[in-house]
């Protein structure tokens, strides 16, 4: 009842071995959860041409200032975006490269 259809025990624990563990796993889970809210895709799109602030952001994408700044705030404890300080404005940018490139990769798909 248990047993491989397709692959022998020892395929089966190589697969096993390279498998990522539960922690690898979640932690995945949750950076792809940044790409599935369609307001932190229109955030990392447009910084993926620009940095900006958050009143520019509210006013480029339509939304208000209250819901950007709190994606701003899930996409930098996820390590996304990155701020410098301009005076009294924060200046946020995407902290990685790769951010885009995953981004790209999936539009490409589509």
């Amino acid at each position: 009842m248990n047993k491989l259809l397709r692959i022998s025990e020892r395929n089966k624990f190589e697969v096993q071995e390279l498998l990522p563990n539960d922690d690898c796993t979640n932690k995945l889970a949750v950076y792809f959860q940044n790409f599935s809210d369609q307001t932190r895709l229109k955030i990392l799109s447009a910084l993926s041409i620009k940095d900006l602030c958050v009143n520019d952001l509210s006013k480029i994408l339509g939304i208000n200032q209250t819901t950007i700044s709190h994606q701003l705030k899930t996409l930098k404890d996820q390590d996304m975006v990155e701020y410098r300080r301009e005076g009294k404005i924060l200046i946020y940018r995407i902290k990685s490269q790769s951010i885009n490139e995953i981004m790209m990769y999936a539009l490409n798909v589509i």
